[in-house]
């Protein structure tokens, strides 16, 4: 007699009583989640302890109560999504600019020159600093926060992009030239499966940047095209003195950036670098 095993669903974990947790539950960070938990907790105490007035410095509940009332009312998350789509504009074109250049260098010696002097010349220059300019050459609108977002993203995701192609093992290049890859199919098979890891850093980073980017740009520069995102929100709080707005603003940006941390990066990182062990 034979016992059938059955094997969960992917991304199931199972519980007692036969039911099965979601992947993203599964995969909570209890510890992480504990400190959060800290954090807002003293977040609460401490402007009692300190009698602080709370037009500077509220308390958690009250920011929450803040918080819940602007996503169910939608103002916040209108906000939001504007940003969002900006940022998901220049990004893309930033990381479609980087992948071309690294290419480029990849297979020709010019190319990597040029991309050496390149980002020498204009990583360390921050992107913020750029968008007086690009306000002269592209006028108040969507065109000059794509600009400095593409600014944001190219050069270090080119970067990463590259170094992950420089570090492919010889072996394997030498498998795929065997096989008769040449050109953008060598690239396709070889170099981008075996660059992952560091594609995946070099996005992270290019998000981190973009992201950042973008927020202090809409609180600098206020409205774009007509339209704000959550750097404008917060700056319109401020002006009229909405405190709780203001943190509530501040707490959404941070939950988008842990949303995209450990809801894209990590799921692909897992279904990917992870599974195929090119990664602890």
């Amino acid at each position: 007699m034979t016992t059938e095993r059955t094997v969960p669903e992917a991304g199931l974990a199972r519980r007692p009583g036969g039911l099965a947790w979601p992947s993203p539950v599964r995969r909570l960070p209890a510890g992480k989640i504990l400190i959060l938990l800290l954090l807002l907790g003293a977040w609460e105490v401490l402007p009692r302890a300190l009698h602080a007035n709370p037009l500077l410095f509220p308390r958690a509940t009250t920011v929450l109560r803040v918080w819940v009332d602007g996503v169910t009312s939608g103002e916040l998350l209108s906000y939001a999504g504007r940003s969002l789509q900006v940022l998901l504009i220049g990004m893309t074109l930033g990381v479609l600019g980087a992948f071309l250049l690294a290419m480029i260098a990849l297979f020709t010696r010019f190319g990597r020159d040029l991309l050496e002097v390149m980002t020498s010349m204009f990583n360390p220059l921050p992107a913020i600093a750029l968008f007086p300019l690009a306000l002269l050459w592209f006028g108040l609108g969507i065109n000059s926060m794509i600009f400095v977002l593409i600014h944001a993203t190219i050069w270090p995701m080119a970067l990463s992009v590259l170094t992950g192609f420089v570090t492919v093992p010889r072996t394997l290049v030498l498998v795929g030239r065997n096989l008769g890859l040449r050109g953008w199919p060598l690239a396709a098979a070889i170099y981008f499966p075996a660059a992952l890891p560091a594609i995946l850093t070099g996005l992270r980073i290019a998000w981190a940047f973009a992201w950042r980017t973008l927020i202090a740009a809409e609180l600098v520069f206020g409205v774009i095209g007509g339209k704000g995102g959550l750097g404008w929100f917060i700056y319109q709080k401020r002006y009229y003195l909405e405190t709780p707005a203001v943190f509530a603003g501040l707490a959404t940006i941070v939950l988008i950036g842990l949303v995209v941390e450990h809801g894209i990066f990590r799921t692909a990182e897992e279904r990917t670098v992870k599974r195929w062990g090119m990664s602890a």
